[in-house]
């Protein structure tokens, strides 16, 4: 990058990171962030409330167990994207600007090649992982056949899209980044409609609903670093791949992507269990219960990106005090925001049920019920989460991963093979918050020790 661009970066957006009061910075980079994951949550389940009312049951069931391999996706793109993005941050926060073009250009080439490779091995093997991998019933593997080969279609797109995207957010434009998400999932909301009933395609109209939006989503992305609104480009002189950057990148990134993969991998566990012991209609139940979870989830995920750049900017410039400020506060707005999901999920589980499929009989009552067991402890996890995201902003990669990985392999998996032996179906429901107890008690002895350590 030229000296001039160097100092464009730098001076502009970028400098009251390290300046400005830490709760108006904390709002400014949180809120767009948290509108646009609320909006993504919403992109996210509105496939399953328009085919759980106008389609089939069956059809939320087909859509939840393709969810794996839509969460490798995810996966890669948050490997490349949050990975590029804190080392980002932190070399913007350490002034080293001339690195920040490099940067952008290798995640660019990696976030073309990594999802590249899962997107070709589910097209090859696509109905030997819908059968043997992802266990779908005869009546719901056509549901998830149509869906999922449809989404692998644009699924280049899917990844690339957020995960450049990061950098809009880290170049001191949050409401930037929040309009991504925005344009996305307004679009997804008005094709969903036209397609499914308008022109009568069923589960495939929810699939190229979706695969559309993201499409339109990722040219709004690219767009804007090729406007007059950032000096930053992305140069194929940067997108030569060097050993060193891909290499820190990606141990980086690491923590959020294999904590993306073990949910992928607990959830196919989950719906083996959840069909082993309830059916197919406790896989639609607990398809509907993670929609609804993801509404808090993703605004706690968003206090979380929002946060990344503040941690990682002040560390790397060595204002501790400022970083730990950050992060203090991120989990106060976390915790209100998930109490309060937490007392509208236990007062009134049926209605939220009912979005989905408005009719009495044994998924409202299995899907109520298993809201609440699901919640139980829903209080004690933005902690878990932002504790998580503390240790990637700051660059310590093995700490993160361990606090990532906790909550969904070291607990949940034993809890899913040890609990339902005694409790059946409610023990599969069950295993969750018994898992958020022990993944907030090991992050809480992490975490406040390395806040010691930082003076």
């Amino acid at each position: 990058m030229s000296k001039v661009n160097a100092t464009i970066v730098t001076s502009s957006a970028t400098d009251r990171i390290g300046t400005e009061r830490i709760g108006k910075l904390l709002f400014d980079f949180s809120m767009p962030a948290i509108i646009g994951m609320l909006v993504n949550a919403i992109y996210n389940i509105v496939d399953r409330i328009y085919v759980g009312q106008g389609v089939d049951p069956l059809g939320i069931a087909g859509i939840s167990l393709i969810m794996p391999i839509m969460m490798i996706l995810m996966a890669s793109s948050m490997l490349i994207g949050i990975g590029a993005n804190s080392l980002f941050s932190i070399r913007l926060g350490e002034g080293r600007s001339d690195q920040v073009e490099k940067i952008m250009g290798h995640a660019f080439v990696l976030l073309f090649l990594i999802p590249g490779v899962v997107i070709v091995f589910s097209f090859i093997y696509l109905d030997e992982i819908l059968l043997y991998v992802l266990n779908a019933s005869e009546t719901v593997f056509p549901f998830a056949k149509t869906y999922l080969r449809i989404i692998l279609y644009g699924g280049i797109f899917s990844a690339m899209g957020p995960g450049i995207n990061h950098f809009i957010r880290s170049d001191g434009r949050p409401r930037t980044s929040m309009l991504t998400q925005i344009i996305g999932a307004v679009i997804n909301i008005i094709l969903d409609p036209v397609f499914i009933f308008g022109f009568g395609w069923g589960v495939a109209g929810a699939a190229w609903a979706t695969i559309i939006s993201q499409f339109i989503s990722f040219v709004w992305v690219i767009g804007y670093f090729n406007s007059r609104w950032t000096s930053l480009r992305f140069r194929v002189r940067s997108m030569h791949l060097e050993a060193p950057v891909c290499f820190q990148i990606l141990a980086i990134g690491f923590a959020p992507f294999v904590m993306q993969l073990a949910i992928g991998l607990v959830n196919i566990l989950l719906n083996r269990s959840l069909f082993r012991y309830g059916g197919d209609i406790a896989v639609a139940s607990m398809g509907i219960v993670y929609s609804i979870l993801i509404v808090i989830f993703m605004p706690v995920q968003g206090i979380s990106q929002g946060v990344q750049p503040i941690i990682g900017y002040n560390y790397g410039a060595r204002k501790y005090g400022r970083a730990k400020k950050a992060f203090k506060w991120a989990v106060i707005w976390g915790t209100v925001l998930v109490c309060f999901g937490f007392a509208l999920f236990q007062l009134f589980p049926r209605f939220f049920i009912a979005m989905f499929r408005n009719e009495e009989g044994p998924l409202m009552d299995m899907g109520g019920r298993a809201l609440r067991i699901c919640t139980l402890f829903f209080p004690a996890l933005a902690f878990q989460i932002i504790s998580s995201t503390f240790f990637q902003s700051i660059g310590k990669p093995l700490q993160a991963t361990v606090l990532s990985l906790s909550r969904q392999i070291l607990f949940y998996i034993p809890l899913l093979f040890i609990l339902p032996r005694f409790f059946g179906i409610w023990g599969v429901f069950s295993a969750m918050p018994a898992a958020d107890v022990f993944a907030v008690l090991l992050s809480a002895g992490i975490t406040l020790r390395e806040l010691k350590r930082m003076k």
